[in-house]
Parts: structure tokens; sequence; C-alpha cells
């Protein structure tokens, strides 16, 4: 896959570049990832690339020109790198906190473009034009306000780049990974079998994948109704999850009976 990311910060994506699952997959030519500085498009001696708002207010707001002509040059780029250049196969995002917010379901999406150009913003934003011309959507990381688009495009690129094949060095670690199946993660264990008093619980020593599968999910279920009720509320089991919740309500039903009897 190819992202091209604007930004006038373009040192900061040395993290997804060179470090990790994504800088391997850089390493290896599965992934492509570059940087285009809107302030090599400016034609001021000062490079700039932002101004006062019209209608007054603080802050400043980044320009439409200099950032379209990034954005032409990274069209120009990705289609050299055999992407079709629309908004199906190769959009333009920009990283904002008025976006959609990024979810599993829309990272798995994604992991179908040929690519992506990513669209970092600063100060008090972008010009409007330049979003109405040029941009296809806008992502956001959740309801909250960083300082530029920097950080929420790194997040992006790196939940979409380990979801792509053979980027993991086990795809089914991606897909047992919290949110994949509508549910957060089950706890995970490994040497020793006790640490500070606990030890690992009895059934991942069984041998038994049926019993562990069974187990991990319980732990899914409880995790998600205590931390996330959003999220269990929205659920929906498939088969083989509805079989397992009836037998782990049977076996509550049957903990609440002996627990009332113990009482008496």
């Amino acid at each position: 896959m190819y992202f091209a990311v604007i930004s006038i910060f373009p040192e900061m994506f040395a993290t997804i570049r060179e470090f990790g699952i994504t800088g391997r997959a850089v390493t290896q030519e599965q992934v492509t990832i570059e940087c285009i500085n809107p302030r090599d498009y400016t034609t001021d001696n000062y490079r700039r690339i932002d101004e006062r708002p019209y209608g007054g207010g603080p802050g400043m707001v980044m320009m439409a020109e200099p950032l379209s002509k990034a954005i032409e040059d990274a069209r120009l780029r990705a289609s050299q790198y055999g992407c079709r250049i629309d908004k199906a196969h190769c959009p333009v995002i920009y990283m904002s906190p008025q976006g959609q917010v990024l979810s599993e379901n829309n990272v798995v999406s994604m992991t179908e473009y040929d690519g992506m150009i990513l669209l970092c913003g600063r100060y008090e934003g972008i010009d409007e034009r330049l979003l109405s011309q040029y941009v296809d959507m806008e992502v956001s990381l959740g309801d909250y306000v960083l300082t530029g688009g920097e950080l929420p495009a790194m997040v992006l690129m790196d939940s979409v780049i380990r979801r792509l094949p053979n980027i993991m060095g086990d795809d089914k670690s991606a897909e047992q990974d919290s949110f994949v199946d509508g549910l957060l993660d089950c706890p995970h264990y490994t040497k020793p079998l006790e640490f500070a008093g606990m030890k690992v619980p009895k059934v991942l020593l069984s041998g038994h994948h049926a019993n562990i599968a069974k187990w991990r999910f319980s732990q899914q279920v409880e995790r998600t109704k205590v931390r996330r009720p959003d999220l269990w509320q929205a659920f929906t089991p498939n088969t083989q999850q509805v079989a397992w919740l009836k037998a782990l309500a049977k076996q509550n039903s049957l903990n609440t009976v002996n627990n009332e009897d113990f009482d008496q």
C-alpha cells in the first residue's frame, strides 16, 4: 500500500517508517510511506503556509494554495506507484477532530485501498475551500484536540498497515485483538506460571482448545460488560457465541442458586 503524508513536520514520521512492524513493512517494500512538505510549494522567501483568518480571531489558518499543490504532487506520486486516483481507491484523508471517529471496521475497509493521501493540519485549521475541493474524508481519533494531525496520521497508518496481509508474524494475531469481533480482548498470560502470588488460569494449561476458546470468550464478555457497556449493547454474537452465552448464563444461574443455598 502507498501512503503520502502532507505535513510541515515530515521528520516526525521516522517513527513509523523505521521502527517495529511498520518499519519492517517499509524495509520489505510491502508499504511505501512518502512525506511531502507543503512549504516546498510556496513562492515567498519565508516559505509561509499560514495566514491570519478573515473575520479576525486568534491563531493562524493554513493556506489553500501550497496544500493544493502538495496534494496534486501526492496524487502524481501515487499514480506512479500504481494507485488508481479516485476517492474509492486512493482518497485524500484530512485528520480532523470534526471527522468520523476511527474504528476497527473503518480500518479493515481501508485495507482495500490502493493507497491514501493523509493531510495533517496545524494551527487553527485549513482554509475551508481546500477541504471542499480536495478532501474525500475526515477522520478523528476521538473527541479531543491535538496540536496537529501528525500523530493521528501515524495512528491511522499503524492500524491499517498491521491489518494488511502478511505484515504481522501471524495474521491471526490481528484477528484476535480488541474490537475485531465487537468485544474487548481477553486476558493474556505467559511464563512464569506464578507471579506475585497469582497463577495462570488452569484452563490455559489444559491443552483443550475448545474449553480455552470458551473461557477466552467468557473473559471478553465480562470485560466488555464492565468496561465498555456501549460495545456490549451493540454486540451481535455468532452461532457459536450464542451457544457459549447460553452455557455461561446457565452456569451463572447455578452459581447464584448454590450461593443462596450456602447463605441459608
